[in-house]
């Protein structure tokens, strides 16, 4: 059974690959039920996100711990086994997280392929953690992009941040606000618990992509924002049950849930137009789909 390490799987899910093999799974579809959850002494918990499609089966295994930053731990350690779907066999053992920080930015950048303008050049990203990190870079990758914001609750992750970015060639400079004005595209990748994107700020045009907020308690967009934009979520069964910035927006009568206009998938596959009008506010709300995991992990494999 092959072992992936981070270094290997970033070298062989190239962002253009990767968008592309999301955008077959969407289409195509997998057996992937919503993640399981299951609770661990001292307040961790233990995620379980199986999927099978495309002759593989996958399982990602995901350790949340929080006392891990008193032992000088990292909170998350996560790994995914890749086996073939007939016989049972192991392909092979994947780092988890790199797996996830990439399949994540491909996701949000597929998305954008339908519901952003395709003149983006004015990226915001909030946050400064390895995922922000990953969606600098895909939508640099993708868009080409003239600038690129980085803000985070501490100014020096976020200096620190858009100093690697620019070592790797993404424009990138931190900024002291998270306000949009001034962008065409914001991702935000945050724990945050009070919103940070409002609607009131929210010029035309602008495309929403909402990464963190993976609890109903927590959220990213204010109720107006999302009452503004055309809605599109990774599944709807997911962003009903765990999306934050959907769930409250819902229970604060801002929206319905009619209002969610589509999945990733009805756009992936022509089901739905996506942005129609350049004037549009569009949003993603992404929660994750193990499907996503286990197209970059056949990916990564493949060959191999």
């Amino acid at each position: 059974m092959k072992q992936l390490n981070r270094e290997e799987i970033a070298a062989r899910l190239p962002w253009p690959a990767l968008v592309e093999a999301l955008a077959a799974m969407f289409r195509e579809g997998c057996d992937a039920p919503l993640r399981h959850r299951h609770p661990l002494p001292g307040g961790g918990s233990l995620l379980l996100m199986p999927a099978v499609g495309q002759g593989h089966s996958g399982v990602k295994i995901v350790h949340v711990a929080p006392g891990n930053a008193a032992r000088g731990l990292p909170a998350v350690h996560a790994e995914y086994l890749l086996s073939d779907a007939e016989t049972g066999v192991p392909v092979a053992l994947l780092d988890g997280g790199e797996l996830t920080d990439r399949r994540t930015a491909a996701a949000s950048v597929l998305a954008a392929r339908h519901l952003a303008r395709p003149d983006s050049r004015r990226h915001l990203v909030l946050g400064a953690g390895k995922v922000a990190a990953a969606l600098a870079e895909a939508f640099h990758a993708a868009y080409g992009m003239e600038r690129t914001s980085i803000w985070a609750r501490r100014p020096e992750q976020a200096r620190a941040l858009a100093a690697r970015l620019a070592e790797h060639g993404v424009p990138a400079m931190a900024v002291e606000s998270p306000d949009p004005g001034g962008h065409d595209i914001i991702s935000a990748a945050t724990l945050a618990t009070a919103p940070l994107i409002l609607g009131a700020r929210l010029a035309p045009g602008m495309h929403l992509d909402l990464v963190g907020a993976y609890r109903p308690d927590m959220r990213e967009a204010d109720g107006p924002a999302l009452a503004r934009a055309l809605c599109v979520v990774d599944t709807r069964a997911g962003a009903m049950a765990e999306a934050g910035d959907i769930v409250q927006a819902i229970a604060e009568g801002h929206i319905a849930p009619g209002h969610v206009a589509a999945e990733l998938a009805e756009l992936c596959r022509g089901q739905h137009p996506g942005r129609t009008d350049p004037g549009q506010i569009t949003l993603f709300k992404s929660v994750g789909w193990a499907g996503e995991d286990l197209a970059a992990a056949v990916l990564a494999t493949r060959g191999s």
